[in-house]
């Protein structure tokens, strides 16, 4: 992830994109030079002696959450209302350039006039040359006041760009700390109702369970472990290999394969040495025979920081089993829906699309179609799977691996046009690491 550090040709990628990079590259410098912080969440459930102590401690990590996620959005807030203060001061500055380059195209006409007039009149050669010269200077004036209110006008356009980039920035950070809030009044009202029943939600790991599945996959303090969770063929492993800006066939690659290529859990250091970042590829369990927590915490998936469950078409038990229980431990999820190049050419066959005879703007229009249908139908299909398993609606990342490659690896946005949620992915992981 860290060739991303340098992103290079932007091509015609829009602010949009822009800002994106800008910030994961800013996060990367950031992670550079400061420690990863330890994880609360497990720390929580080595100190936790009861179902009692642990429901509260989660229910309060819930609003902590809340907390930061309202600061965000009080500073998102702030960072608009800047930005329309300077697209305001900007539009000033433009109108006074514009008066200006009016009076001075005026002067210009006027001493034009006057020279005119001379020619008509006959006057002396010496007044002719100082009209002459009059009139060279209010030129060179009129050029100049153009130039400086045409390049007002361009500033302004940039400024009114990151003011709309910022507000909608807002509205998001806002739309975050709304949901951050409903999602920890529902944790602590859920804490207290099972706490009234006498319900223990989940059965604590053990410190003895706790060191086992930290020694199983080589846990280091001061790194952020991430997992990659899906049934074989989801593209996990190119997702991995991606991300760390690897070609599948790179010898420290990820195993590929539409066949589950390893029944454990596979560790795999981020290519860049200066990043504390370690990716694990969890085997998918297929039907789950056993309870959904028994199966999460005999795979000691508690002690990951984070856990991105990666689907294809649809969740399995397994993705709904692993999502569960990373909201009853507090680990932040990502829902990641791969393989979107080819989700969207499949459509594009589906509605008639003929490779070998189809020009450019059929295949363009095609294209633009499919990709939206693609958003939409994934969208919509994640919030009825997530409804239907009794778990809180929460955004999915629709991406390609060979778009985030190029990325990552290629340090470019000349893909622009290709990509739909990979620098977002990128970003918000790396948020998620301090």
């Amino acid at each position: 992830m860290g060739q991303v550090l340098a992103v290079g040709a932007i091509g015609v990628a829009g602010y949009g994109l822009l800002r994106l990079a800008w910030h994961i590259w800013r996060r990367l410098r950031f992670i550079h030079t400061h420690r990863v912080r330890d994880n609360p969440r497990l720390r929580a459930v080595a100190e936790t002696k009861s179902g009692k102590e642990y429901v509260l401690e989660m229910a309060q990590f819930a609003t902590q959450d809340a907390s930061k996620a309202a600061r965000a959005a009080e500073q998102a807030q702030r960072q608009s209302e800047a930005a329309w203060q300077d697209q305001i001061r900007a539009r000033l500055h433009e109108d006074e350039l514009v008066r200006k380059a009016e009076e001075a195209k005026r002067r210009e006409q006027n001493i034009q006039a006057e020279c005119n007039a001379s020619r008509v009149r006959g006057t002396s050669r010496d007044s002719e040359q100082s009209r002459v010269k009059r009139l060279e200077k209010a030129q060179k004036d009129t050029r100049r006041a153009q130039e400086k209110l045409r390049n007002a006008q361009q500033a302004s356009k940039e400024i009114a760009t990151k003011a709309r980039a910022a507000q909608a920035a807002a509205e998001q950070a806002a739309q975050e700390a709304a949901e951050s809030a409903r999602a920890a009044k529902e944790a602590q009202e859920e804490a207290e109702e099972r706490l009234r029943r006498g319900l223990e939600p989940v059965v604590i790991p053990t410190l003895d369970e706790i060191a086992a599945a930290k020694t199983r996959v080589q846990y280091e303090q001061g790194r952020f472990h991430f997992a990659v969770a899906g049934v074989a063929g989801s593209g996990k492993s190119s997702l991995i290999n991606a991300i760390r800006g690897m070609e599948n066939r790179h010898q420290d690659a990820a195993d590929t394969g539409v066949v589950e290529t390893t029944v454990t859990i596979g560790r795999y250091p981020d290519s860049n040495p200066d990043l504390p970042f370690v990716w694990y590829d969890i085997p998918g369990a297929g039907t789950l025979s056993q309870p959904d927590w028994l199966y999460f915490n005999s795979q000691g998936l508690f002690v990951f920081d984070c856990v991105v469950v990666l689907f294809d078409n649809r969740f399995t038990q397994t993705d709904i089993a692993i999502l569960t229980n990373c909201r009853r431990f507090q680990i932040p999820t990502y829902i990641v829906r791969s393989k979107a190049d080819v989700h969207i050419r499949n459509i594009m066959y589906d509605d008639g699309y003929d490779s070998a005879h189809d020009e450019m703007p059929r295949r363009e229009s095609l294209y633009s179609a499919a990709r939206e249908r693609l958003i939409a139908d994934t969208r919509a299909n994640v919030k009825r799977n997530l409804k239907e398993a009794g778990l809180p609606d929460q955004r999915v990342y629709i991406v390609s691996n060979r778009t985030l490659l190029s990325i990552v690896k290629d340090r470019s946005l000349g893909v622009s046009y290709k990509i739909i949620d990979e620098l977002e992915l990128i970003k918000d992981i790396l948020d998620e690491v301090f």
